[in-house]
């Protein structure tokens, strides 16, 4: 993209909002939204933070509601998995690597930036290549790297780890929770109380994977579809896409962010998945539970990298709080402002929810921008 203020033109946008309008008024005459509001999620935390940046959700009409997915991997990390990070950490031979905004997701018993607090060597960095220097610099150390990410993040993941083997860095190793989408999206659909009318997926994965993998979504759940960028005019310009196939009875997978996306996804990288990755038989969701074939793990060929291999790791399930509902905000069965806890107990200083651990997330989402609870 050259360019950033043609995503984001006033005029452009009044003029869509109207359209949607429009869309909106003639879903409601035929009587295809008066016993409910169109329920449209929007998978990916990016898109969720350009929602509440530019509040496009008080652009859209009354008949039509948007429903906050489970699209920040930093969000749906489970407690035990953390407790995992930590222990591995607190070795005293390990340096132990991993994104700015994963360092404050709550453990069971702390986070990451606490656990650094109380002496452990835990660096952030900006990429997995970051740690791979580390490595280099402190060949008397273990460097540890947190990979966690959709498909959009687990190429770079996937293409360090080749350099290492290739250079022959043998302190160097992963912690793998990267997750995938699709698998996720499913059981999301598959959820007896879930209502959804469309969805708006996540443009950087489809980067990567392209088109093909959404067809179920149309095809066996006739659920429209639009690929989305994330500038407030793609999100807008889906929208009505979106509404256009509501209203024609259609369910087709559409590529609004045709200017990255390529239909086949990027082959270089899917080939650096296939090569170090396997997709796990079931992954840990936090909010979510147990979702079978949503996450990866490293092939046996790489185990010399594979942190689960090189040392003990607890694995322990530990449940989140009882009074955390980040599960139904998920699958829009509430709003943030509905959990008992939002706000008060859990807040970005001290999240207890999933959704509340990112700025992506919804919850936190909601909290920052000033969505108040609503009074009844």
């Amino acid at each position: 993209m050259k360019f950033v203020d043609e995503f984001r033109d006033t005029v452009k946008a009044k003029t869509l909002t109207k359209e949607i309008q429009k869309i909106a008024q003639r879903l409601d005459a035929n009587k295809i939204t008066q016993a409910r509001p169109l329920q449209i999620m929007e998978f990916c935390g990016g898109h969720t933070h350009t929602i509440f940046r530019y509040g496009i959700e008080q652009m859209l009409p009354d008949n039509i509601e948007m429903v906050h997915g489970p699209g920040c991997p930093v969000c749906v990390l489970p407690m035990g998995r953390v407790d995992d990070c930590v222990a591995l950490a607190e070795r005293p031979e390990v340096i132990f690597t991993t994104f700015g905004d994963a360092m404050r997701v709550p453990g069971s018993k702390k986070s990451l930036l606490q656990a650094k607090a109380d002496g452990a060597d835990i660096r952030m960095t900006y990429s997995p290549m970051d740690a791979l220097n580390l490595a280099r610099k402190n060949s008397d150390r273990e460097v540890i790297f947190f990979g966690l990410g959709f498909e959009t993040t687990m190429p770079s993941t996937a293409l360090t780890v080749l350099h290492a083997e290739r250079e022959g860095i043998t302190n160097f190793s992963l912690f793998c929770n990267h997750i995938t989408t699709v698998p996720t999206i499913k059981a999301v659909l598959d959820s007896p109380d879930m209502q959804l009318d469309g969805f708006l997926a996540p443009g950087h994965v489809a980067m990567v994977i392209g088109e093909r993998p959404f067809d179920f979504i149309t095809k066996d759940y006739h659920k429209p579809l639009v690929i989305t960028g994330f500038e407030p005019l793609d999100i807008l310009h889906s929208m009505w896409m979106l509404l256009q196939q509501i209203e024609a009875k259609e369910s087709i997978v559409e590529n609004q962010y045709s200017r990255i996306v390529p239909p086949e996804g990027n082959a270089p990288a899917l080939e650096a998945l296939t090569q170090v990755f396997e997709v796990r038989e079931f992954f840990e969701w936090r909010g979510l539970g147990s979702i079978d074939h949503s996450g990866v793990r490293m092939k046996k060929e790489y185990a010399a990298y594979d942190a689960e291999e090189k040392f003990p790791v607890p694995n322990l399930k530990i449940a989140d709080p009882k009074s955390c509902q980040c599960g139904e905000v998920i699958k829009g069965v509430i709003k943030p402002w509905d959990c008992k806890i939002f706000g008060t107990k859990c807040n970005p200083e001290n999240p207890m929810g999933a959704l509340m651990v990112s700025s992506e997330g919804a919850c936190a989402a909601y909290y920052n921008n000033g969505y108040e609870k609503k009074s009844a």
